[in-house]
């Protein structure tokens, strides 16, 4: 009796401490911050535990956990209704810094369109640039709701590696089964995609 009520408690202490996630498809300001970080985590498992941890905000993104590995977990949006949660190595401060712009100036209000002329041209001045050498952004989770970029419609995406690939494109990798995705050819923010082969869909 008394084992069966321990377990009970364990089980409801689990369950508290434990965000449900089997629903979540989109983020929003009014996100649970547990929630959030518990999906910032599941995107880079070799080194999230240790990483510094973003979750968003009425105000834009606010660290929630200073972490210790150089790594930084968050979730992105590339549009309002998608969720793109990644897991940057001190390489990818230069992309962080554009994400933290783009909540920021949804924060104040500002059209996506004005956003994303606002983000080229702080490229094309260089305020914003490329990553200063090669690294990893882990997006392992089973979370992506990405926009299909032929379709134009919103997908869930498997989990996968990219590595900062700027200007790099198809005319350099290849193209075709067995090529590797390029999130933005030609740009200085272009990433190369690996699915690993355990996260294909059979």
């Amino acid at each position: 009796m008394r084992t069966s009520l321990i377990m009970a408690l364990a089980l409801t202490l689990q369950s508290q401490s434990s965000p449900n996630l089997a629903n979540v498809r989109s983020i929003t300001p009014q996100t649970p911050a547990d929630v959030q970080i518990a999906i910032a985590r599941a995107a880079g498992p070799p080194v999230s535990a240790a990483a510094s941890i973003y979750v968003l905000g009425p105000h834009g993104y606010v660290m929630a956990v200073e972490g210790t590995n150089g790594f930084t977990c968050l979730i992105t949006r590339d549009q309002p209704d998608t969720m793109a949660p990644e897991c940057y190595d001190a390489a990818g401060g230069p992309s962080l810094k554009v994400a933290l712009f783009v909540e920021d100036e949804r924060a104040k209000g500002v059209a996506e369109a004005e956003i994303s002329a606002a983000v080229k041209d702080r490229y094309r001045t260089g305020v914003f640039g490329p990553p200063a050498r090669p690294g990893v952004v882990y997006m392992l989770s089973d979370y992506n709701y990405l926009i299909d970029p032929d379709t134009h419609q919103l997908i869930h995406f498997p989990g996968h590696l990219m590595f900062y690939a700027p200007y790099l494109k198809a005319s350099d990798v290849g193209s075709g089964p067995g090529a590797p995705l390029l999130t933005n050819p030609g740009k200085p923010d272009n990433l190369m995609v690996v699915v690993p082969a355990g996260s294909h869909p059979h």
